[in-house]
């Protein structure tokens, strides 16, 4: 029954290198793309989508500050025996004032 908040950040040299107002659009479809087969996988998940510009990190970070659980991708890596965390998931375990959940993704 819990409400899943998606976010995609832009950085902010997408400010200066795209300056037209389809940009912030452009993304919002990229996103809603994305979620397309998790939404028609699970239809009664109510979902919101939340496009911002800044860097990665603070805008997860301001996006989960009222979560009940923040879920970060993790790229995976060649090797099977180390686990690195990239930065925004690296700042959401140690700054995020809720759960967080790292899953691993190609």
């Amino acid at each position: 029954g819990a409400r899943l908040r998606a976010v995609r950040a832009l950085p902010l040299t997408s400010l200066v290198t795209r300056r037209d107002d389809d940009f912030e659009a452009e993304e919002r479809v990229r996103l809603a793309e994305a979620l397309a087969p998790w939404r028609e996988k699970f239809p009664d998940v109510p979902v919101t989508k939340h496009v911002a510009t800044g860097p990665a990190t603070q805008v997860l970070l301001t996006a989960s500050a009222r979560g009940c659980l923040t879920v970060v991708g993790r790229r995976r890596h060649p090797s099977y025996v180390t686990w690195k965390l990239g930065p925004v998931a690296h700042a959401a375990l140690h700054h995020v004032p809720c759960p967080v959940a790292v899953v691993p993704h190609d």
